[in-house]
């Protein structure tokens, strides 16, 4: 019912980019707490080729996966049929954050068509692909983009932006080093 795929092409491809939203999965070295993120605003996941995905990471209330991957890296990305053929894909690999102050950020965010609210862009590199049955994930039927965090965070401003990140994304939730880029007041404009 599993198999393992020596990379992203075709059938793969063609279903991961089709899905309306997908898990992200990261943990800290030893202890702590595992994070799963659900994701899907539209125009913020690419395939970039047969061994690299990446997506832009919008501001919201935490940051863990930003601080496991600065940590060590380790990542997982999970796509699940909702509709009536089921098929899981996993994507484990290694990631790595593009900081919106990082040369080379702004080739990396070209890549969407939604980027308002970027903090960041994360690039997996895929070392593992595969697939299973699915046939325990439930139909469900896709209503639509709610379109709400874009806009939310759009709305705060450059200087909302920043306080927002400063007072909730600085470290994760277990005290690690997560989006602490952003320069503190008065410190100048470049990132840490």
């Amino acid at each position: 019912m599993s198999a393992v795929h020596e990379s992203i092409g075709g059938r793969l491809r063609a279903f991961i980019e089709a899905q309306p939203v997908f898990f992200v999965a990261t943990a800290p070295s030893s202890g702590g707490h595992v994070n799963v993120s659900p994701k899907g605003v539209a125009g913020t996941f690419v395939v970039v080729d047969e061994r690299t995905v990446a997506y832009l990471d919008i501001t919201a209330s935490g940051a863990e996966t930003i601080a496991h991957l600065r940590e060590n890296g380790r990542i997982t990305v999970m796509f699940c049929s909702f509709e009536r053929s089921p098929n899981v894909v996993r994507l484990h690999g290694t990631g790595r954050v593009v900081s919106l102050y990082d040369p080379g950020y702004e080739t990396w965010a070209a890549r969407f068509t939604e980027t308002r609210g970027a903090r960041a862009v994360v690039v997996v590199d895929v070392e593992r692909v595969s697939d299973s049955c699915g046939y325990g994930v439930p139909l469900l039927e896709y209503a639509g983009e709610r379109d709400l965090l874009p806009g939310h965070m759009e709305r705060k401003g450059t200087e909302g932006l920043l306080d927002y990140r400063r007072a909730k994304n600085r470290s994760s939730i277990d005290g690690l080093p997560a989006f602490d880029d952003d320069p503190l007041p008065g410190a100048g404009t470049s990132g840490s």
